[in-house]
């Protein structure tokens, strides 16, 4: 038995070692993220998510294809400090051609390891914009370059000082133009890909996917202090596309929708409390506000705009209480339409409500304040027409004579009856009041 052991060992081990030489070695994987649309929340929470499944997945690049206006600063802050703190090598990629990384784009671009563009694709105009108004008047004039702080706005100042030491500091971390790169926080300046690559912000020009990859192939990039070299000529590409969470939280973050969900929510309830236990409007008003609500919290909202909104749902309601010949309605419409203006005050790209929103949704509220409340409430003032309640009023007649009790037909019932005057055989009675079987009845003018 040991004999056989040995001799199948000798054959075995060295037909494992040849295979184990003649197997290829496992090709690199580089993770490719899609960025098309305003930076959001949903944005970083896509980006974020994807780099940590790379990272599991000891990719060896993640590439993120970039095609953006700008977008929230705070989005944008936290998916740089993601990048910054990856141990996996990030190439940022504007495409395809045509596509743009202006204002935050821009960020991103200089914090990655790699920075690459697309022929006849453009980045900068870096500006932080206003992201509430500042209550005075000292705003930029036509005259003045575009997104350029006033010189009486010290906030302003401020928010474009941090931003170009910020942008500075991503262009000496990765080497790349900081004079140009402060100019397009300053001067809100854009440059195209081949513009680009001539001052040193980006490191390369690719006509595509394929193209980037071989590019970088064999490129040294330095990783918190280690020495990475890439190896992404025979590369596996996998895609990975946005998953219904970020979806579902592009969709509601997405201003319009957001304003959407937040007037459905106000009327859910606001029909619930005028028609208790339909229950339906309350549990579906609910959920559309708590929506909205977390939508808006990471929105640049202006709650004196919020404020206005709901005054005008309060006044257009209040005219179906108290008829002021439209004062209150249009008093309300006009709030409402100018909160939901101010609603959301920025010039960031892709976050303002447009007015071919707010006009529609304006008279639809309308309509529903005076005709859905108003028929609400009229159908809570109508009598009641079934249960006990409703034989108050009832009228009936005497089946015979009585002095103070006796019987009486009411409703096509009979009755025991009381009343305080003798009454005769077919006289017309109306009930006064109702203890359990027992009615109290007066007669009717003219018995």
């Amino acid at each position: 038995m040991v004999h056989w052991l040995h001799v199948l060992a000798r054959l075995v081990l060295p037909a494992c070692l040849i295979l184990g030489l003649a197997a290829p070695a496992s090709a690199a994987m580089v993770r490719v993220l899609t960025v098309q649309g305003a930076i959001s929340p949903a944005t970083a929470d896509y980006l974020l998510r994807g780099l940590n499944k790379a990272i599991e997945d000891q990719a060896q690049l993640v590439v993120i294809e970039m095609d953006t206006p700008g977008g929230l600063d705070s989005s944008m802050r936290d998916i740089i400090k993601a990048i910054l703190a990856s141990p996996v090598p990030i190439a940022t990629y504007v495409a395809p051609k045509g596509a743009r990384a202006a204002s935050a784009g821009t960020y991103i671009l200089y914090a990655s390891h790699i920075a690459a563009m697309a022929p006849a694709t453009n980045l900068g105009a870096a500006t932080p914009v206003q992201l509430a108004p500042t209550g005075g008047d000292d705003k930029p004039d036509a005259a003045k370059p575009a997104n350029v702080p006033p010189p009486g706005d010290p906030k302003m100042r401020k928010v474009v000082h941090d931003a170009a030491a910020y942008i500075r500091g991503l262009a000496e971390l990765r080497g790349r133009n900081a004079e140009w790169a402060e100019r397009a926080v300053r001067e809100a300046v854009s440059l195209s890909a081949s513009e680009a690559l001539a001052l040193k912000v980006i490191d390369l020009v690719a006509t595509d996917l394929d193209d980037l990859l071989r590019q970088v192939n064999g490129r040294v990039i330095q990783m918190n202090g280690e020495t990475v070299t890439l190896d992404t000529a025979n590369a596996v590409i996998e895609r990975v596309q946005p998953d219904w969470r970020s979806r579902l939280l592009a969709v509601i973050g997405d201003p319009g929708i957001a304003y959407i969900l937040m007037l459905l929510g106000i009327y859910g309830l606001i029909y619930e409390f005028s028609n208790p236990g339909m229950l339906f409007p309350g549990v579906v008003g609910g959920i559309c506000l708590l929506l909205a609500l977390f939508a808006l919290q990471v929105m640049p909202i202006n709650y004196a705009g919020l404020a206005l909104i709901i005054l005008g749902i309060v006044l257009m309601i209040a005219e179906a209480f108290v008829p002021s010949f439209g004062a209150l309605g249009l008093g309300g419409l006009t709030a409402f339409v100018i909160g939901s203006v101010m609603l959301i005050d920025t010039d960031v790209p892709g976050y303002g409500i447009p007015w071919a929103l707010i006009i529609p949704v304006a008279v639809i509220s309308g309509l529903f304040s005076f005709f859905v409340v108003g028929m609400a409430i009229k159908a809570r003032a109508r009598p009641v027409v079934t249960g006990a309640e409703e034989m108050i009023g009832a009228t009936g007649e005497i089946l015979g004579d009585m002095e103070h009790e006796g019987w009486a037909r009411v409703h096509s019932e009979q009755w025991r009856v009381r009343s305080s005057v003798p009454l005769k055989r077919g006289s017309r009675v109306r009930v006064r009041a109702r203890h359990d079987l027992i009615l109290d009845v007066d007669p009717m003018q003219g018995e």
